[in-house]
């Protein structure tokens, strides 16, 4: 047996000696079901998609702001017990840093001085900017200049870039690009965003340009009202049919939506703060938003039959108890158990396929309210401010009909709720507040920045901070592991890499 196997070993060999052996040979040893390149316009696709917030706001940011709490620790704990939670400190990070980015910078390489692919090139610079914002704002210095370079040019541990030229780049690549959309160049009619609609690609750059340019009221205040100058000249977003809206799929589920649809169903609630601003104003969207599965005494309880929409009946879980300390609490609250207290709706607002929101119309009307009050901008305040209430309160809608508020409702609530101009910054930051539930990034930037809503610190005893409440989220480990040296340069830069460490802007 062993001869014959020689014999066939040579035999083989002699053939391939023959002239022409090795025609079709390379051909041969091609997979041909592999692409050798990715077309942009999925990968753009590919980072729109990706862009939806990711299930860890509901363990920092949303806490954070006492929008959202559980009293539940271990892979939960975060800004609940103003704690840091390693395996989850790195939600963004993965989600912007290592996917975002990286598809958007393959964008770009491969568009970057195309006519003909002009369009994609400049959407992909204004998501590139929306990505840099929500990283940056999590943690400060990141690496922006070099980012998802590593395949291109072979950066593997790129430096950390400080915030303020981030920030200063990301304005000029938000001016520049949005001015650069033209319909008059091909169209990418199958981004699934805007469809190719350059209008609303523009005006979604220009209300990024005013986010961003807001965020540096107190640090820069020339660069700021310089572009929301520019932002406001271009053209924001200006109705809800123009609002960045990412749409699930009972395929590409909401994260969110699919984190309090499974294991967590039962473990989150809506806090008191927000309940109780909610419920003392009267505001309709308490209803659109909440549950309360009355008299529930454990998480199998909370059944279709036990459950409340009535504003009246919610009962906001209140900040700083764990599962052991909050049992008590419910029962002084005249509660059947801690299970008892109201939820985000998992079926309306929090289900599977529920809408994304990145930029919204009353987001940018709110921020164009605070313009007029520093003098950046003309207009009405006050009007910005009730359009800007009446823009978020249809939004409802959009979740499901079940979550729709009435015209008479909104007409109400506007009616006794006009802008107090003695407050009127405290005013519209907290209506801000309530138009970016959910968005637990632009919550907790806006938080910072402005100062408002007045929310009393989590009062939980075992916390990571000295301070008041958490400023920053820490750099992931594995960061910390594989690009040390930038990243100890970063934090030295900073003056720290805690919770209570601030970012450059937030003064």
């Amino acid at each position: 047996m062993k001869k014959i196997t020689i014999y066939i070993i040579g035999l083989l060999t002699t053939f391939c000696l023959l002239p022409g052996c090795d025609n079709g040979f390379d051909e041969l040893n091609v997979n041909k079901t592999q692409p050798i390149k990715l077309d942009p316009a999925f990968l753009l696709n590919n980072a729109i998609i990706q862009t939806s917030f990711p299930l860890e706001a509901m363990v920092f940011e949303l806490p954070i702001v006492q929008q959202i709490v559980t009293p539940f620790g271990g892979v939960l704990g975060g800004g609940n017990y103003n704690q840091d939670n390693k395996p989850r400190n790195g939600g963004n990070w993965v989600r912007y840093y290592q996917s975002v980015m990286k598809s958007l910078v393959a964008v770009l390489e491969a568009t970057k001085g195309n006519d003909q692919l002009t369009n994609l090139y400049q959407s992909a610079r204004i998501l590139r900017a929306n990505a840099s914002m929500i990283l940056s704002d999590s943690y400060g210095d990141i690496p922006y200049f070099e980012a998802g370079k590593g395949f291109i040019e072979g950066i593997s541990s790129p430096k950390y870039d400080a915030q303020e030229l981030v920030y200063k780049d990301i304005l000029k690549e938000l001016d520049e690009a949005s001015a650069a959309l033209n319909p008059a160049k091909p169209l990418v009619t199958t981004d699934v965003l805007y469809g190719g609609n350059i209008a609303s690609w523009k005006a979604f750059g220009y209300s990024l340009m005013l986010r961003a340019a807001m965020r540096l009221s107190k640090a820069d205040p020339t660069v700021a009202k310089q572009f929301v100058t520019k932002a406001v000249a271009g053209g924001v977003i200006g109705t809800n049919a123009g609002s960045a809206v990412i749409r699930h799929t009972t395929l590409y589920n909401n994260a969110i939506g699919a984190f309090v649809n499974g294991s967590e169903a039962n473990n989150y609630f809506l806090a008191a703060p927000f309940v109780d601003y909610l419920k003392s104003n009267n505001d309709p969207r308490l209803k659109s938003i909440s549950v309360r599965y009355v008299g529930a005494k454990s998480g199998p309880d909370q059944i279709p039959a036990k459950a409340s929409f009535d504003p009246a009946l919610q009962k906001g879980m209140p900040m700083g108890y764990d599962n052991g300390t909050i049992i008590a609490k419910a029962t002084l609250d005249g509660l059947a158990s801690f299970y008892d207290y109201s939820q985000l709706d998992r079926f309306r607002m929090g289900k599977l396929d529920a809408p994304c929101f990145l930029v919204t119309n009353a987001q940018t009307k709110l921020l164009l309210a605070e313009a007029v009050v520093r003098g950046w901008t003309t207009g009405t305040a006050g009007t910005l401010y009730t359009d800007a209430i009446r823009a978020h309160m249809a939004e409802m809608a959009l979740y499901t009909a079940a979550s729709a508020i009435t015209t008479p409702d909104i007409d109400a609530y506007i009616a006794s709720h006009p802008l107090d101009v003695a407050n009127s910054l405290r005013d519209i930051n907290t209506q801000y507040w309530v138009a970016s539930f959910l968005n637990g990034p632009e919550a907790f930037a806006n938080f910072r920045r402005s100062g408002f809503p007045v929310l009393t610190p989590n009062p939980y005893p075992g916390k990571d901070i000295t301070g008041t409440f958490i400023r920053k989220l820490t750099y992931p480990d594995t960061e910390l592991g594989i690009n040390v040296a930038n990243v100890q340069a970063a934090i030295s830069r900073m003056g720290g890499n805690t919770l209570d460490t601030k970012v450059w802007w937030d003064k």
